[in-house]
């Protein structure tokens, strides 16, 4: 099935390619892609290529004996040069529609912010975070608060230790 699909497609460059011989078209690996309706590389492709040049060398030697004789460019080149503009400048105005409609996004977004809504915003986040600043404090204080009272424990736990182990030496000595 697919090797039949390259057949197929093979057969139609080829034939575009006879036919813009015949009407004495400029043959260009761009116009015969576009012409037959398939991809640059297939054009480019070994077997294909061969016979695409063959043409081309053919339409070269046969402007060199007209009147085209003393042109510098070599036949289709201009027409690939239009081809190429006309895909540059379609890519342009397509590249600036789009950075439109981005300046126009952005530009709703930002009117959705009013400064005064910002403004507001700004004074809650403020008030939040003077808010947090005083429970650090007042938890910090109660850190130290508590680990005053935790020496204090451990330093009565310890004499109360050292009471017991000399009750229990007083009660054991003959």
């Amino acid at each position: 099935m697919r090797d039949r699909r390259t057949r197929d497609k093979r057969a139609r460059v080829l034939s575009v390619v006879d036919q813009l011989v015949a009407e004495n078209e400029p043959v260009t690996f761009t116009g015969v892609a576009r012409a037959a309706n398939v991809s640059h590389w297939l054009v480019y492709a070994e077997g294909v290529r061969e016979h695409i040049e063959a043409a081309r060398h053919r339409q070269g030697r046969a402007a060199a004996s007209g009147a085209r004789a003393g042109a510098k460019e070599p036949v289709g080149w201009k027409l690939e040069k239009q081809l190429l503009q006309e895909d540059n400048r379609r890519l342009r105005e397509e590249v600036g529609r789009l950075k439109a409609a981005v300046r126009r996004s952005l530009g709703q977004q930002l009117d959705q912010f009013g400064a005064a809504d910002l403004g507001t915003r700004v004074d809650e986040l403020t008030a939040e975070n003077q808010r947090l600043q005083a429970e650090r404090d007042d938890a910090l204080a109660r850190v130290k608060e508590l680990t005053a009272q935790l020496s204090e424990v451990q330093d009565d736990l310890a004499s109360a230790r050292i009471s017991l182990r000399r009750m229990i030496r007083a009660e054991n000595a003959p």
